[in-house]
């Protein structure tokens, strides 16, 4: 009985150590999926930046030029890219 308890927590580590980092990278890349709206940047994982022009169940088009579309799957966001924070001259 002794020589399963290695075992055990050399299992209990493996699990902690590569599978609930990995569930919880899951869970928020699905989180970014369901969030994305209209007029958001976005970052695909082949390294295309566009703005999301609308969306269908597990498709959206991004309009990565004017008058240009690509027609990708929601899977293939990799990331949403954050509005730049410029201070408005006005307001100093």
């Amino acid at each position: 009985m002794e020589a399963f308890i290695p075992l055990i927590l050399i299992g209990g580590v493996m699990y902690v150590v590569l599978i609930l980092p990995q569930q919880r990278k899951a869970r928020e890349h699905n989180a970014l999926i369901n969030a994305l709206e209209e007029g958001d940047e976005v970052l695909l994982n082949s390294g295309i930046h566009g703005f999301v022009s609308e969306l269908d169940d597990n498709i959206l088009w991004l309009e990565v030029a004017n008058g240009v579309d690509l027609k990708v799957s929601r899977s293939a966001v990799a990331g949403k890219i954050a509005a730049p924070d410029y201070d408005d001259p006005e307001d100093s």
